[in-house]
């Protein structure tokens, strides 16, 4: 008897741990590959290394708590900080409704409009960022834009030699577009996907109902793929909060300083203006407050389902 209960209790087990060892290999991954790098900018935060200390390879001082005390308290850094939330919250807006409203088209597409989409989308999400800068360099360029040529053909608009980058909500502009451009595959990919799961007889009955086709998607569809649509939200905010290389690419590896997010500022302040220590503590603020927002929303998500 002790034989075989010792054996329903190991095969009790092997379930449980069955999840972490198939994750081991992923977790361990990432720690070799994430954790040195994490903990030496975490360490180089408390320092004060200079050029002198990277060349000679000495030991940089401790500054303790100085870098922060200077990032923190300095007006600029709070201004890129607005200025990043402000363009993660438009590419996430952006992303997500351009990816719903794809989704719902390829959903209700014949076959072969829905093939032809997938592939134009598989073939976006393949595309560097490099290259889709260069496109849209092309795109907006003030001698020779496509863009400027189109929007002048229009009654009373001249736009001959116009540089979107003068303005800098014009140019963010664009680079939206760009951030947009390369996050919608992602977005409509998954959203159709959650789409295939709502039960057709939910939305046709709700049809019979009388209800409108916004009230269908808001009271039927939306609750169904909410989870699908939550974790979309939640990697756009996580990769959008970060955005550098549209932003580097763009500007042509010069950003003014109407163009720094968190990102830009804290690679400027670490290699263009060699405070290493401060391009540290900028990047270990950002994780924070990535972190704690991520925080916050997984929380109300989890409070939502579970009044629900």
């Amino acid at each position: 008897m002790s034989a075989d209960r010792g054996g329903r209790r190991a095969a009790r087990r092997r379930p449980r741990l069955l999840p972490y060892l198939l994750i081991a290999p992923t977790a361990l991954a990432l720690v070799l590959v994430l954790g040195y790098p994490l903990v030496d900018m975490v360490v180089l935060a408390f320092q004060d290394l200079t050029r002198e200390q990277l060349f000679n390879g000495s030991a940089p001082p401790w500054a303790g708590l100085e870098q922060f005390r200077r990032v923190l308290g300095d007006g600029f850094f709070w201004t890129v900080v607005a200025r990043t939330v402000l363009f993660t919250a438009v590419c996430v807006a952006l992303t997500v409704l351009c990816g719903l409203f794809t989704a719902r088209l390829m959903h209700r597409a014949s076959p072969w409009v829905r093939a032809v989409l997938a592939g134009m989308l598989v073939t976006v999400w393949a595309m560097p960022v490099m290259v889709a800068a260069s496109i849209f360099r092309w795109l907006f360029d003030a001698d020779y834009g496509v863009v400027n040529w189109l929007l002048s053909r229009l009654p009373g608009v001249d736009l001959a030699r116009h540089n979107w980058f003068t303005d800098p909500w014009q140019g963010f502009a664009v680079i939206v577009a760009v951030v947009v451009w390369g996050s919608l595959p992602f977005a409509a990919i998954t959203l159709r996907a959650a789409l295939a799961q709502v039960p057709p007889e939910l939305e046709e009955a709700a049809a019979l109902d009388g209800a409108r086709p916004f009230q269908v998607l808001r009271h039927v569809v939306l609750p169904t793929v909410r989870p699908v649509l939550v974790m979309v939200t939640t990697l756009s905010a996580i990769w959008d909060f970060g955005v550098f290389n549209q932003v580097w690419l763009m500007r042509g590896g010069q950003p003014e300083r109407e163009y720094y997010l968190l990102g830009v500022y804290s690679f400027i302040e670490s290699f263009a203006v060699n405070r290493y220590s401060a391009g540290a503590a900028i990047a270990l603020v950002t994780v924070v407050l990535l972190l704690a927002g991520s925080v916050v929303h997984l929380r109300r998500t989890l409070r939502t389902g579970e009044v629900e």
